[in-house]
């Protein structure tokens, strides 16, 4: 069984910074691209930013030049540093990440996702 767990959410003020992680765990082959996505209230599910195995990126518009992506592929995390946050960034983000598992091995990947953690933007 694989898990993601996510930690890092919060409150912060307009113009503040947040980083958020999310730790891949479990029966793990390997990972392939990781990403962050976020929803906000009545709104659908968005991509926020992802990276691959091989660290390429790719971001929305609305975040790039402040949030930037990176992966520890040695420690199966994935984090998100977030810069000059206004309110529009007020959302739960979720992480995702495509695995192979031990059980499969290179043959087949799942997408798996975490729990979500909230981040508030408001002062």
């Amino acid at each position: 069984q694989v898990q993601l767990v996510e930690s890092g959410g919060g409150l912060v003020q307009p113009g503040g910074s947040l980083r958020l992680s999310c730790a891949a765990s479990g029966s793990i082959f390997s990972i392939n691209s990781m990403g962050w996505y976020r929803q906000a209230p009545g709104k659908q599910r968005e991509l926020v930013a992802s990276i691959t195995s091989g660290g390429t990126t790719n971001y929305a518009n609305s975040v790039k030049g402040r949030f930037t992506i990176s992966r520890d592929n040695a420690k199966n995390t994935v984090y998100l540093q977030m810069n000059s946050l206004n309110s529009e960034d007020t959302a739960v983000y979720y992480c995702k990440a495509i695995i192979a598992t031990m059980a499969t091995m290179a043959s087949t990947t799942y997408q798996y996702w975490g729990q979500g953690t909230q981040v508030t933007v408001s002062s």
